[in-house]
This record gives C-alpha cells, structure tokens and sequence, in this order.
C-alpha cells in the first residue's frame, strides 16, 4: 500500500492574512510544517496539494525549493482536490495535515500509516484527544471515490462529517494517551494570538534542537502552562466561527 502525506494549504486566509507564509527564524510557517512532515518515517511521499487559484502560487515554490511533490486542484471541494491528488500519485490512501496546524504530529501521522495498512476494513481513521491542530486524518483513496459519489455540495471546506455522520463508511478511532492526551490544548493558526503561541514554542524548542518531537511539545507545555494562556481566547472566537458551518449534505438527502 503507498501512502503519502497531503499537506492542504491555501493563501486565502481572511481572519489572520497570509497567516501561513509568516515567517518564525529562518522559515515561514509552511517551510516549518513541510519540515515537521519530513520526520515521519513511514510516508512514501510529501504533497502540497492546493488550488489553482494564483495566490497558491507560492506553495510551487515552497515545494520545489523542499523538494516535495506539488499538485493543485479544486479551489472550494477539499474532497476532490484530496482524491485527485491521490490519484495524481498512485497513492492507496492519504493522510491530510492542515496548513494551519503547524506542529501537527509526526508521530502520529506514522501510528495513523500503521493502521490504514493494517486495518485492511477501515476506510478512515481520526486521532481522538490530541490537542486541537496535533492530530492527522487517514483516508482510502477508495472512500475519497465513493464520498464523492455522494456529497451533494462543492464547498467541503469542513469535510469530517461526510464520513462521521454515515453509515457509509468504516471509520475507526485512534486515543491520545498519557500527556498527549489534552484536547483541551489550541495547537492552530488562525489568529494572531495562535501565531504568538508558535513563536513561543519555536523560541524555546526550536533555538536548542530544529527537530523537536512532538513529546517535547508536550513536555514543555506541561512544564509551562502559562504558554497555553496566550491563544485560550482564540479557541472562543473559533467556536463562533466553526458554529456557522453548515451541516454536510448528501444526494440522498434530496
């Protein structure tokens, strides 16, 4: 089974502009993730999949500077856009990392390779309890197919519920344990106090050693509580936001 990496990304950010491209030291925010990505040891490849709108421009060149696979498609149907990518590259499943979760966790993203290998049934697996932005998501490119078949809509911005809310589909949970498990911890950008977090970590993990894991993360933030206090305000204003989002629709809904 080949598996690669889909890191969904745009330039189209309204809240907080140009959010990914920030720079934190030596790299912006996508240079930093596609390096976090590198760590995984079980991804057979690294794709920016994005769109064809020219603001993405960029990530061309990120990509070929990274020297990373690059793919654009659909500007608002994420979910065609993910199954094109895989398609694109022969790939028999994908796991999607948000642009905007910057230190999502490459240990994770291998425990999630593990499984959709392993798991010859389940045509999705989510991570759940890890820090909001931590966690991947593991799709079958055959369940991309058949979501595809059923949606009713071409905005699949927030796209979990098509696979969530079905009978449709085998959808397995993975639990954070231990000191990962802390959902309650904002690890996202969409704000500039989520920025301000970055830096923050970036300032005290990333000056000593620039390839952190993820326990490091964990262990400072333990050590450190105060970090989390910066952003604790942002999640509010997200919850807002993401309460607008519409429910999913289905053709058979019709």
């Amino acid at each position: 089974m080949k598996v690669g990496i889909l890191l969904s990304v745009r330039e189209k950010a309204s809240r907080f502009p140009e959010k990914v491209i920030k720079p934190i030291f030596d790299k912006n925010v996508t240079e930093h993730l596609v390096s976090r990505l590198k760590m995984s040891k079980l991804a057979d490849e690294i794709i920016i999949s994005t769109s064809i709108d020219k603001r993405d421009d960029v990530f061309e060149k990120i990509a070929a500077n990274l020297n990373i696979k690059f793919f654009r498609g659909s500007e608002n149907d994420k979910l065609q856009r993910y199954y094109d990518t895989a398609k694109a590259f022969k790939l028999d499943a994908v796991v999607i990392v948000d642009g905007d979760d910057l230190l999502c966790f490459p240990e994770f993203i291998d425990i999630t390779i593990k499984e959709l290998k392993k798991e010859t049934l389940v045509d999705v697996i989510f991570t759940k309890n890890l820090p909001l932005g931590a966690a991947s998501s593991g799709l079958k490119t055959k369940a991309l197919e058949k979501v595809l078949e059923l949606k009713n809509e071409e905005d699949t911005e927030v796209w979990g519920g098509y696979f969530t809310s079905t009978n449709h589909f085998n959808v397995k949970y993975l639990e954070a344990e231990n000191i990962f498990n802390k959902p309650n911890i904002r690890m996202t950008l969409d704000y500039e106090e989520d920025f301000e977090f970055f830096k923050i970590i970036f300032e005290k993990l990333y000056t000593q050693n620039k390839n952190f894991s993820s326990l490091d993360v964990m262990k400072l933030l333990e050590e450190e509580p105060s970090i989390c206090e910066i952003n604790k305000q942002a999640q509010i204003k997200y919850e807002n936001h993401i309460g607008g989002a519409a429910k999913v629709k289905f053709k058979e809904d019709i």
